[in-house]
C-alpha cells in the first residue's frame, strides 16, 4: 500500500499540514477584517456614489450596511475559527475535528483559498 493511501485512510497522518493550512488561512481572514474596518468609511462612500439616482437610497445604505458588518462578522468568525482549528490540529486535540467543520463550513464561501481548504477538510473529516 502505497503512502498516498494509508494518509487518505488516516486523517492523523495530515494533521500538521492541514493545522499550517489553517493557521495560514485564519491570518489573513484576520488581515482581511482588519482591513474591512480600516476602509469601511472608503466602502461607504463609494457605495453612496452609486445612489444619487436611486428613489429612496437611505434603504439601500442601511441594507448596505447590515451587509457590510455581516460580512466584517463571518470573516472574523471564519479567522478565529480557523485559528482554533489549526492550533487543535497541530496540538492533536479531540475537539480539531469539530473545529476543523466548523472553519470548513465558514470558509466555503471565500474562493480560491478557503474553498479548496474547506472542501478538503470536510472530505477528510466528515464519515
Amino acid at each position: 500500500m502505497s503512502t498516498n493511501a494509508v494518509a487518505a485512510r488516516n486523517p492523523r497522518a495530515n494533521s500538521s499540514t492541514l493545522g499550517s493550512l489553517w493557521i495560514v488561512y485564519a491570518i489573513l481572514r484576520l488581515v482581511a477584517v482588519i482591513l474591512l474596518v480600516l476602509y469601511s468609511g472608503t466602502a461607504t462612500v463609494m457605495f453612496g456614489a452609486l445612489l444619487t439616482r436611486v428613489p429612496d437610497p437611505y434603504t439601500l445604505m442601511t441594507f448596505f450596511h447590515i451587509l457590510y458588518i455581516a460580512a466584517i462578522i463571518i470573516t472574523a468568525l471564519s479567522g478565529l475559527f480557523g485559528l482554533f482549528a489549526g492550533l487543535a490540529l497541530l496540538a492533536g486535540k479531540s475537539s480539531a475535528r469539530g473545529l476543523s467543520l466548523v472553519a470548513a463550513f465558514l470558509s466555503l464561501s471565500d474562493p480560491p483559498l478557503g474553498t479548496t481548504l474547506g472542501i478538503y477538510t470536510l472530505i477528510i473529516f466528515l464519515p
